[in-house]
């Protein structure tokens, strides 16, 4: 284990993770936004979360008695905890510490003597404890205060709060030591990141006990079904991940931390066969998960709408948590392949330059100009539209500041160790890498530009009298694989990497019949877009067609406005539009840079022009 864990230290594994002090952003695309993030995205959440009263919930009942936002809105209070944890705790971070004892003596303060922390049960006028398995969110807003402590403790930022993560743990084992748990996955995870933490079993016992519990259509039946709080099927016998998105993911993810801790390899090979088909049928080109906005979930094996994607943030989130973890379990570098583009693509969208608004979701057409959100309310539709400074469920905002305020623990690993000894970069950026006894420097500009300069600048006294091994994920989107040199390295020593990060044209399964006969763009990992902000005067987004027979050039691609004839009724024996106007040119941006300069239409798969 490193000496500064990040969010995920296993014991074992075919790769060791790196932690908070080996990784440092020294610019770039990620190096900026996790800048802002410290800055201004942590005092952001904070502001609203005591503007709505969220915080104001740890107090006294009696002095604050009417408990305000959701039932899991604590949740929210906790991820900003462990935000500001990391933040503190990385290299070159903004210090939270003021911020984080008040939480601490607040979170304190509302813990009940026998463990039991959630605001929204137990006490005078409130539904009883554990009384809504189906969406009260006990066990799930306990396992992200976990996930707080943790990162608390490894980081030093807080060390309160792991006294009060072990009586919530202690609590949960012994109340569910029988039956029962949570209708939305969380606690597995965190109880095993909680085990590694302090050595004690039962944890460990008692998240591998959730994980086989869950499936057996245990909770009453509702009105989403069984599946949607994934207790249909057993996670061992799954074949895809399904029901609520969300919920999945941070199943699939426990589920991994346990197979991993207790070496169940038939679990681990479930998760990778679930995942795995749900990548190559379920998700969105951006990355995202999820496609049904009724009930948050995924759909069926090759439903994907792109004006009906959901593909909610926390998802985003989520799959790099998942994808992360298998990455460090298989040595597969295919699972960074996904992370880089989830990474690049939605996280990337999700948060304003200024790190004050977000998106929930993330369609991948915009067929009307969604209306500027209020500064001043939360948003209570949270199934689309614009970036809104805070939504009435606002668990996205939080979940990407700490994932972001971490980042640099998902960019390299290590093997610290044996004849494979040294470093493995799997993601690209400007940064600083300490590892297996060597420091190097990463160069580059990806994802706008696909040189990688890797530069050995120092060597401990061990890597300089044996070899050491310098490996750098090529994208599948690339080839795929990886490139490795091995030998002892000397300071001053350069690899240099050169993915074609250029434009080409990406064309969907003929089984995803929303976007059969359309086409789109992406340049490296970066899926590209129209907005209607850079067309032609008068260019409908929604009548225009792409000419794929033309290579797609940097930033725009060659096509026309077919210009329907509107008729009484809308289908016809044959194709009717006017006559062909002369060629346009179809200026495209980032997917991730779409809505920052106002209302927009926009759309991500264009339809071809007929040959």
């Amino acid at each position: 284990m490193t000496a500064h864990p990040g969010p995920v230290a296993p014991a074992r594994g075919a790769l060791q993770p790196v932690g908070t002090h080996q990784v440092r952003f020294t610019g770039g695309f990620w190096g900026q936004r996790q800048a802002v993030n410290g800055t201004a995205t942590i005092e952001h959440c904070k502001f609203w979360l005591d503007r709505l009263g969220w915080t104001g919930n740890f107090r006294d009942p009696d002095t604050s008695p009417r408990r305000r936002g959701r039932e899991f809105s604590d949740s929210e209070v906790y991820k900003l905890a462990e935000a500001a944890s990391w933040e503190t705790g990385r290299p070159g971070g903004t210090d939270h510490r003021a911020l984080l004892e008040e939480l601490c003596a607040l979170i304190a303060g509302a813990q009940a003597e026998d463990g039991y922390l959630h605001t929204a049960y137990g006490r005078p006028g409130q539904p009883e404890r554990y009384s809504d398995l189906h969406f009260g969110h006990d066990l799930y807003c306990a396992g992200h205060f976990l996930q707080a402590a943790v990162a608390a403790h490894r980081t030093g930022a807080a060390p309160g709060l792991l006294p009060i993560a072990r009586r919530v743990a202690d609590h949960v084992c012994e109340r569910f030591a029988e039956a029962g748990f949570d209708g939305h996955p969380e606690i597995e995870t965190a109880l095993v990141e909680l085990y590694r933490v302090t050595g004690e079993r039962r944890y460990l016992d008692m998240a591998a006990t959730f994980v086989d519990r869950r499936g057996h259509r245990s909770l009453p039946e509702h009105e989403f079904g069984w599946r949607y709080f994934q207790d249909d099927t057993p996670v061992r016998s799954a074949d895809v991940l399904g029901g609520h998105a969300v919920r999945a993911l941070y199943l699939a993810a426990g589920a991994v931390d346990v197979a991993v801790e207790t070496g169940d390899e038939q679990l681990l090979a479930a998760v990778v066969r679930q995942f795995d088909r749900t990548l190559a049928r379920r998700t969105y080109i951006t990355g995202g998960m999820g496609s049904r906005h009724l009930d948050e979930a995924f759909g069926d094996d090759f439903a994907l709408p792109p004006d009906r994607a959901y593909s909610e943030t926390c998802a985003a989130v989520a799959t790099i948590m998942l994808a992360h973890r298998l990455l460090l379990a298989t040595g597969e570098s295919r699972y960074g392949d996904i992370v880089d583009r989830v990474l690049h693509n939605v996280i990337a969208a999700a948060v304003a330059d200024d790190g004050r608004s977000f998106f929930y979701a993330h369609t991948l057409h915009q067929r009307t100009r969604s209306e500027p959100p209020s500064a001043e309310h939360e948003q209570l539709r949270f199934g689309g539209g614009q970036r809104a400074p805070w939504f009435e469920v606002s668990c996205c905002l939080t979940n990407v500041s700490r994932l972001t305020a971490s980042l640099g623990t998902y960019y390299a690993t290590a093997t610290e160790s044996g004849p494979g000894a040294g470093v493995q970069i799997h993601q690209y950026a400007p940064m600083s890498v300490e590892a297996a006894g060597l420091r190097l420097d990463v160069d580059t500009a990806y994802p706008e530009d696909g040189v990688v300069t890797v530069t050995v600048v120092e060597v401990g006294p061990q890597a300089a009298a044996e070899e050491r091994e310098i490996s750098l994920r090529i994208p599948g989107w690339a080839g795929g694989g990886r490139h490795t040199e091995r030998r002892v390295f000397a300071p001053g020593e350069q690899i240099r990497l050169e993915l074609p990060v250029r434009p080409r044209w990406t064309f969907p399964d003929p089984r995803v019949d929303a976007v059969r006969g359309c086409a789109a763009v992406e340049v490296g990992p970066v899926v590209m877009c129209a907005e209607s902000i850079d067309q032609e005067d008068g260019v409908d987004l929604d009548e225009l067609q792409v000419d794929t027979a033309v290579a797609p050039e940097s930033g725009a691609v060659k096509g026309r406005a077919i210009r329907p004839v509107d008729t009484a009724w809308p289908y016809r024996d044959r194709t009717t539009t006017a006559e062909r106007p002369e060629p346009i040119v179809v200026p495209l941006v980032p997917y991730h840079r779409w809505a920052r300069r106002g209302p927009s239409t926009m759309r991500v798969w264009l339809p071809i022009t007929p040959s």
